[in-house]
């Protein structure tokens, strides 16, 4: 893909010369900030059933999921370049049984100068591998995906909440 540098301005994570930068957030308001993502595991009924009646092999599975999506959203600015380190005021992760097999939600809070839309996301996907590694010795074929924004608040822009997710392609 080539960038044409003069509308550069247009990204905020690139310069007048088309150069990466971290975006300088200090002159932004404090404010309280929320973001809720969420993901499916896909998972066959029987590995499901597993899951959630605590009959794994590796053990409480549901527990070690919501520890590691905790310790993902706190550890986002290490994963992702450019994000800032923030200081999280909330995590929760929590998983439930779906049709589909388990759907994981992600709520991150801050009060800070810049949102945590990529905590509450990676949270999910930390939250989701950790399920696919407690799942994999009974389904390999076990499936995250769906990861999304539900929506989130404060800042400048306020609040955005996703109308309709798109339907996933077969």
């Amino acid at each position: 893909m080539v960038l044409d540098f003069r509308t550069a301005m247009t990204f905020s994570h690139l310069d007048e010369h088309g150069h990466v930068h971290m975006v300088d957030v200090g002159a932004k308001d404090v404010t309280a900030r929320t973001a809720v993502a969420e993901g499916v595991l896909r998972l066959s009924a029987e590995t499901r059933d597993l899951l959630f009646s605590g009959k794994l092999p590796k053990g409480d599975a549901l527990a070690s999921a919501r520890v590691a999506g905790i310790m993902g959203a706190k550890r986002t600015s290490e994963l992702i370049p450019l994000c800032h380190p923030l200081p999280i005021d909330s995590v929760s992760v929590e998983i439930e049984e779906c049709d589909e097999g388990a759907r994981l939600t992600a709520t991150v809070s801050t009060t800070g100068r810049t949102g945590v839309e990529m905590e509450a996301l990676t949270a999910v996907a930390v939250a989701g591998l950790s399920l696919y590694d407690m799942v994999k010795s009974v389904e390999r074929g076990a499936e995250l995906g769906s990861v999304h924004l539900v929506s989130k608040s404060g800042g400048r822009s306020g609040r955005w909440e996703r109308a309709v997710l798109p339907q996933r392609e077969a």
